[in-house]
């Protein structure tokens, strides 16, 4: 039997009785019944609110999983996502790139020096020290001299 049967229950039972609700006893008696309706209301519209909620939260664990998923999964290739970006994102190979900026940072000058196969390649002091690097793209060795800076 639920809370608003057994509440349903004692009102009949009262009723059934005819209790004298003008006395007081009978008033008090009364007055405890219908407090059980309300009562007995009140905690099933909580459950019912229960329920619901917990059906909601079932639903976003099941997507938050979905979610785990999706992000987890291995065989998943982000490059992807990145290759539909717009061109105009992409670095300007065509645009003119000053030797020697410095990033902000005393110790680090990045150097940068164009390729025969068109590839920009950045470089750091150590390279230029060392005096050649090899190009990434198409393996043609970069020789570098010091002597031209020295001079001047």
């Amino acid at each position: 039997m639920t809370i608003s049967e057994k509440s349903a229950y004692l009102k009949g039972l009262m009723d059934g009785m005819k209790l004298n609700t003008e006395s007081d006893e009978g008033k008090m008696i009364a007055a405890i019944v219908d407090m059980l309706g309300d009562l007995a209301r009140k905690v099933t519209d909580i459950e019912d609110t229960t329920i619901a909620i917990s059906d909601e939260l079932d639903e976003i664990e099941e997507d938050l999983d979905a979610i785990e998923d999706f992000i987890m999964d291995e065989d998943y290739d982000w490059d992807d996502e990145y290759d539909d970006e717009d061109e105009d994102d992409e670095w300007d190979e065509d645009e003119d790139y000053e030797e020697g900026f410095d990033f902000g940072d005393e110790e680090t000058t990045i150097y940068s020096v164009t390729c025969a196969c068109g590839s920009v390649i950045d470089f750091d002091e150590e390279t230029l020290e060392a005096g050649s690097i090899i190009c990434p793209d198409c393996g043609e060795t970069l020789e570098f001299s010091l002597e031209d800076e020295d001079e001047e």
